[in-house]
């Protein structure tokens, strides 16, 4: 009699787990054959690569619900080893990549393969998929792919202008089938590639087409064979198809742990699941198995929970493979190809060309993704890690120089960031072009300086002194300056070794006096500071302010979230702003009932006297997010006070963005509902008031002005 528990899991699998491997099962069929058709194998190892990956890399994997089998970013790669070591010599380069894999993932070395760039996997995919998208089209024309991505594209227009009407119909039904179906239909047993292939397949038969269709007569294993062929070369193959495999496995693992809230997955036992797949694979004839997230997420969407849902989708293809062949070679390969078409321009995301394009890091993706199209895959991937790495030096290297003359006879210099030799000549350049005999505060904001920046500094210094002029060098962080000429330069990059109060939240300022053994109390040890060393500093300014009333020229209005700090953003003090916050930065409008915020903006307008009211928003609002995610019910109090907000907009661009324009739109609607107040609209008038929207960028510590739009035009 079984327990209790496993009574539970049995029910568990055959709700979930069983389901869902029909599910995958009948999205892997047309995209295995497909993917060994682009790859120029044999269709059979399409199908045994995604048995053996579903079996074996199902069942000893450490992402439990990662799917794998054949994928279309490794057909590039495939078809190269092909042309140059037979398929026979190809079969036994995966074998050895797979045992490759194993010994990577023993010497847990699994997560070290994440450490390259994503802009470099993701322009490798991209590029992949252009490549994909050229060979592809030939065949949905009724052509064969030719040797080269370049070949393919030169030929590609007199291959449109043929008559190959029979061919285009099948392929154009295809992908019109495969882009409309999911919009027009939710069922997830009937998925978009397998209904427009079985389309294609039933329209090409009943009507009679004569067309190139899947061939199986050849459905046997081809044993490995090792390839005639300098050693150097078949090592060379062997590593790269084991680091792509890898790379693209890892990557779609912890993309796939994101979807779902079950255990997170072991790297290093997966790449040694992926591995030991492929010496299968290879062995027996198999194309190369990866990690595919195509598959993956339609597992966990369709409901999945252990990894037999996996292994079952493996053991279905295998009986569909053995027992179906004559349906399998009814289906046209025009169709196919347009599978494939669809799937390799979904390569090239434009949601991955915005962000990289945001992180500034678009130079890498795009000559990576140049690279595999123009050359071949290792060359392509080598030229995008060599631009990621001249950039990240370049970064790391960077420095901002800013002069500025504060008043007449008097300049201030700031240098911030890593003064390195590679900037001294723009350092020269910059202390150059202030004027002789001046008063220059020159302050350095140095997490780093070589020997070649001090000798440019101090070079300057002596000349500008010896010409009349003043030099006072101020230092933050580590003192730089002082230890060069102490002759102790030379340790790496450093940051601060005490953190002013003020820059730091109770927690880490906390954290640092525990590890000094003074181990503090958030708001009485705060309190003591407070009192000890920066209570004797404003005394003065305090007690002026105390006598005579406060004068602040600025009312702003912002959110109440704790990682935005009014005076800490503004660089301001005791009696500059007048502040109201909460939830969301909202102003209701004049009358709408709530009368706090705009009791202050009368007391702000008509008593102080302020001329400038601004509304802060910042990133990652709390307030926006619920109500993106429509978390807050109209007759709580939140939602309520967040009514005043508005709605967010309905737009198809991804999540960040939404919040992004959504956050900047509030500002906007908070500074017309500042308009409805009567005290406001009459300093308007009168020009003795102006209204200023701003928005905190949290991450980058950055300020950007908003214009009447409500779009950033620049930052403070």
């Amino acid at each position: 009699m079984p327990s209790p528990h496993q009574q539970s899991r049995l029910r568990s699998a055959l709700t979930h787990d069983v389901p869902a491997s029909v599910v995958v099962f009948l999205v892997a069929i047309p995209l295995s054959l497909g993917i060994a058709a682009a790859s120029g194998a044999p269709l059979f190892a399409g199908l045994l690569a995604a048995v053996v990956g579903g079996v074996v890399a199902g069942a000893l994997g450490g992402a439990p619900l990662q799917v794998s089998g054949p994928a279309a970013g490794m057909t590039v790669i495939v078809v190269g080893t092909v042309a140059q070591f037979g398929w026979a010599g190809t079969v036994a380069i995966v074998a050895m990549a797979g045992a490759l894999q194993v010994g990577l993932g023993l010497s847990r070395l699994g997560r070290a393969a994440l450490s390259l760039s994503p802009a470099v996997v993701h322009g490798m995919l991209a590029g992949i998929g252009v490549v994909i998208v050229i060979g592809q089209a030939h065949v949905v024309l009724g052509g064969t792919p030719l040797s080269s991505p370049l070949a393919n594209l030169r030929d590609l227009p007199q291959r449109m202008l043929g008559h190959h009407d029979a061919s285009v119909a099948i392929g154009v039904l295809t992908m019109v089938i495969l882009l409309v179906w999911p919009r027009l239909v939710k069922v997830s047993l009937l998925p978009a590639a397998l209904v427009a292939v079985a389309a294609a397949t039933a329209v090409s038969t009943i009507a009679g087409l004569d067309l190139p269709r899947v061939s199986l007569a050849a459905a046997q294993l081809t044993f490995p064979r090792w390839p005639d062929a300098p050693v150097a070369e078949i090592v060379l193959a062997a590593v790269t198809i084991a680091l792509v495999a890898s790379v693209e496995s890892l990557l779609s693992a912890v993309a796939v742990d994101k979807l779902h809230a079950g255990p997170r997955a072991n790297l290093d036992r997966e790449l040694v699941a992926q591995g030991t797949a492929n010496m299968v694979s290879g062995a027996l004839g198999g194309l190369p198995v990866t990690g595919v997230i195509v598959r993956s997420s339609a597992n966990v969407a369709a409901g999945a929970r252990t990894r037999l849902s996996t292994v079952l989708h493996g053991l279905w293809l295998a009986v569909f493979a053995l027992a179906f062949t004559d349906v399998l070679e009814l289906i046209p390969m025009s169709a196919l190809a347009a599978v494939l078409v669809v799937v390799g321009i979904r390569l090239v995301s434009l949601a991955h060309l915005r962000t990289y394009a945001r992180h500034r890091e678009l130079p890498v993706y795009l000559v990576t993704a140049g690279g595999v199209v123009l050359t071949d895959l290792m060359l392509g991937v080598t030229a995008g890690i060599g631009v990621a790495l001249g950039l990240t030096l370049y970064r790391l290297a960077r420095c901002d120089i800013r002069s500025t003359e504060r008043e007449p006879g008097r300049w201030l210099v700031t240098v911030t960031g890593t003064l390195a030799f590679v900037a001294a000549g723009r350092l020269t350049r910059e202390l150059g072009a202030v004027p002789p005999g001046q008063s220059v505060d020159l302050e350095l904001h140095l997490d780093y300086l070589d020997h070649g920046a001090f000798e440019a500094i101090e070079q300057w210094r002596q000349a500008y002194e010896r010409g009349g002029g003043q030099v006072r060098v101020q230092e933050t962080h580590r003192e730089w300056l002082h230890r060069a000429r102490s002759g102790r330069l030379g340790h790496g990059k450093s940051t601060p070794t005490h953190v002013p109060r003020f820059l730091a939240s109770w927690s880490q300022w906390q954290a640092a006096h525990a590890a000094d053994g003074r181990p503090a109390r958030a708001m009485a040890a705060g309190i003591d500071e407070f009192e000890r060393t920066v209570a004797p500093l404003v005394r003065p300014h305090l007690a002026d302010l105390a006598a005579n009333g406060q004068r602040p020229q600025q009312l702003f209005i912002t959110c109440a979230d704790s990682r935005l700090v009014p005076n800490l953003i503004t660089a301001s003090g005791p009696g500059d702003l007048f502040c109201v916050r909460n939830i969301g930065n909202i102003v209701p409008p004049h009358g709408a009932g709530d009368d706090s915020v705009g009791a202050a903006v009368e007391y702000a307008v008509d008593v102080l006297g302020i001329t400038t009211i601004t509304v802060c928003g910042h990133s990652a609002c709390g307030a926006v997010r619920a109500l993106i995610a429509g978390s807050t019910t109209p007759d709580a109090a939140l939602g309520r006070w967040l009514s005043h907000a508005g709605a967010p907009p309905v737009t198809g661009e991804p999540d960040a963005d939404v919040e992004l324009r959504h956050c900047q739109a509030n500002v906007r609607r908070q500074l017309d509902h500042l308009r409805t107040y009567p005290s406001v609209r009459a300093a308007l008038a009168a020009g003795r008031l102006r209204l200023v929207g701003m928005y905190f960028d949290i991450a980058e510590a950055r300020m950007h002005v908003l214009d009447d739009a409500g779009e950033a035009v620049g930052t403070r």
